[in-house]
């Protein structure tokens, strides 16, 4: 029987390596999710919840391969070696999953319209309690990317007293589904009663022209709100002849004159 070394560094470094495939196999499984429908474009940048995920599968993939160079040894019975890697990938699949949760829950489910200006509303924020008070196609939240809805504002005193003392807890109009509309025609007419011309906008941050230009509109038919969003300044682009939104645009910095 050949006797093993000390310290078998090229078998640790190929448990290691093949950990590493199989590790960023799933990552990317992962991230075909995150990406492809919780965060479609350009709500990455946005909502931000994206960077979450990769910083935390970032150090998963990294850290599970390791632990695996450093548990790896052939002189162990083969029984107690299964045990050890099993459980480096319990903990990984485990810290998988947790940063799966967290970035589920800041998804973007809603992009309310809030009379004058939109909100991507992540999961975390909604009043789920009252998603029954919903429309009957807003009852669940969407695990598909943002639903575009319109708000309506408080009828009565009652209502507006409540409202007023959930926004001061964080809770505003477009997290809260008792106030949401459907996305529809009349939605759209109070969206573009509310939106500015881009003109102005476009003289003064000549950059926006190249996300007009991907709209397909002439920028004269192109009208802007306001999108709160998790870093930066947005804007969301409509077209001026129906309300359609039509594209999204970071402000950046305005040129001097």
């Amino acid at each position: 029987m050949v006797a093993l070394p000390a310290f078998d560094w090229a078998s640790r470094a190929r448990a290691a390596g093949w950990h590493l495939l199989l590790s960023a196999a799933v990552a990317a499984a992962a991230a075909s999710l995150v990406f492809g429908l919780w965060f479609p474009p350009p709500y990455r940048q946005v909502s931000g919840g994206a960077d979450l995920f990769l910083l935390l599968v970032g150090v998963d993939v990294a850290l599970g391969p390791l632990i695996t160079f450093a548990v790896f040894d052939r002189r162990k019975p083969r029984a107690e070696l299964m045990r050890d890697l099993g459980v480096v990938a319990l903990l990984q699949l485990g810290a998988l999953g947790y940063g799966l949760n967290a970035v589920a829950l800041a998804r973007p489910v809603v992009l309310a319209f809030e009379g004058e200006r939109f909100r991507a509303v992540p999961a975390a924020a909604v009043v789920e309690s009252e998603l029954p008070q919903a429309p009957p196609s807003l009852r669940r939240l969407s695990l598909a990317g943002p639903v575009i809805v319109s708000t309506r504002m408080p009828t009565d005193s009652d209502e507006r007293f409540e409202a007023t003392v959930m926004a001061m807890g964080g809770a505003d109009l477009g997290m809260r589904p008792r106030y949401w509309l459907p996305w529809d025609d009349e939605a759209r007419r109070r969206a573009l009663a509310a939106a500015a011309p881009l003109g102005p906008l476009l003289r003064a941050r000549p950059a926006l022209a190249e996300v007009a230009a991907a709209t397909g509109h002439q920028p004269a038919s192109l009208r802007h709100l306001p999108l709160l969003a998790r870093a930066d300044d947005w804007i969301v682009l409509l077209d001026a002849a129906e309300g359609h939104i039509v594209g999204f645009a970071p402000l950046g910095p305005e040129e001097n004159k």
